[in-house]
């Protein structure tokens, strides 16, 4: 029993095991520019319909490429329902662009300045030393990517918004694994 509540602490070490949002809160309100130099701002982006919003790692992580590939993948469902799709990541412009490159991505991916996205829907954790060497170790390098040595990331989440800025829906796991799918996110919608 001890084991596995080390293995589990070490596992989610600086990560909040459930967002501090819930299920009928306000959406706080953000605006960031994305890959193509657009100003995207929530309240405008809820003019149009409800907003999947999606926090993802970051390029070097393969779960994440496959997370924002299957959302572009389905992009016309989610565009049918009336919402559009906003990603957001701390790492730096041209590894958005790279992110782009590798699913295709066509909605907008947004560079997380100074996290304050992140930490308004408190998502954000620093990754321990073990997984930043290990990282390294494997060619990853968050640091580059980031373009600093926070080594901040988000729990991958995903929330949707509603027009009156009401979150209608959140998957939220500290098991960067464990995401969203498509059929949940259209249901909930």
């Amino acid at each position: 029993m001890i084991l596995m509540l080390s293995l589990l602490t070490g596992v989610i070490a600086g990560q909040h095991s459930i967002s501090t949002l819930q299920v009928g809160d306000i959406a706080p309100d953000f605006h960031g520019i994305d890959q193509t130099d657009d100003l995207v701002n929530l309240r405008e982006s809820l003019k149009n319909g409800p907003v999947v919003l999606i926090f993802f790692r970051g390029s070097w992580c393969p779960y994440c490429n496959k997370h924002i590939s299957k959302f572009q993948d389905s992009l016309e469902y989610v565009l049918d329902k009336g919402a559009s799709v906003i990603a957001v990541s701390p790492q730096i412009p041209e590894y958005n662009h790279k992110t782009i490159n590798k699913t295709g991505a066509a909605f907008s991916v947004i560079h997380d300045k100074g996290y304050h996205i992140m930490d308004a829907y408190y998502v954000s954790f620093t990754m321990d030393e073990k997984t930043r060497k290990h990282n390294r170790r494997i060619g990853k390098h968050v640091d580059r990517a980031n373009a600093n040595e926070d080594y901040i990331l988000p729990v991958p989440a995903t929330f949707i918004i509603g027009e009156d800025r009401k979150i209608r829906y959140i998957q939220y796991d500290p098991n960067y694994k464990n995401r969203s799918t498509v059929a949940e996110v259209l249901r909930n919608l």
